[in-house]
């Protein structure tokens, strides 16, 4: 799919209904082993967490035709993992990033979150955080392009995940100072 072809919007109160529709959807495909009569604080409370928060954002992308092909956000992060050596600087966390399989593997992922990098710094984010799963393929080699780094691989409420953090304004040296193990030695981890 060509880019050029795609519109990137910050999703507002009036296209809340059909977002979290879309969001409510993909997870539930996404991940068939939760329980999807439980939504989410972020999803229960989405304009307060994405559209009126002062960190929060979520995007939408959509062809000129208006279907819509993708979605990712960012909320204030809650600091709920005790155990990560994250300290207190503004940090988001972003999440629900989710492409049409159709479109997959075309760049609109980077893009997507190119747009979102662009939020935060101009909300004066400092950190970006995430974290996901070994059983979705790709996402931590995607997250590791996007110039993520490791912090932790755990076990998160009968779950492999995988936590990763990204400073905003990115400094070159940073990434050569890292170590960032590959997808294949992680699963080992969780294997042996």
């Amino acid at each position: 799919m060509n880019m050029e072809q795609l519109i990137i919007t910050l999703v507002e109160e009036r296209h809340k209904d059909e977002i979290l529709s879309y969001v409510i959807a993909f997870r539930k495909k996404l991940f068939p082993m939760l329980d999807s009569d439980k939504i989410p604080d972020d999803l229960r409370f989405f304009e307060e967490t994405y559209i009126t928060h002062p960190y929060g954002a979520f995007l939408q992308a959509r062809t000129k035709s208006g279907k819509l092909v993708g979605v990712i956000g960012m909320m204030a992060y809650d600091f709920r993992f005790p155990h990560l050596p994250l300290d207190q600087r503004p940090t988001v966390e972003v999440a629900r990033l989710f492409i049409e399989p159709d479109v997959r593997r075309s760049g609109l992922g980077t893009t997507l979150f190119q747009a979102l990098l662009r939020c935060a710094r101009e909300r004066s984010i400092e950190r970006l955080y995430l974290h996901t799963h070994p059983f979705l393929t790709g996402a931590y080699d995607f997250w590791l392009k996007q110039d993520f780094s490791l912090v932790d691989f755990c076990e998160e409420g009968g779950f492999s995940t995988i936590h990763m953090e990204r400073q905003v304004l990115q400094i070159d040296d940073n990434k050569i100072n890292r170590k960032n193990p590959s997808a294949d030695s992680l699963l080992q981890t969780t294997e042996q």
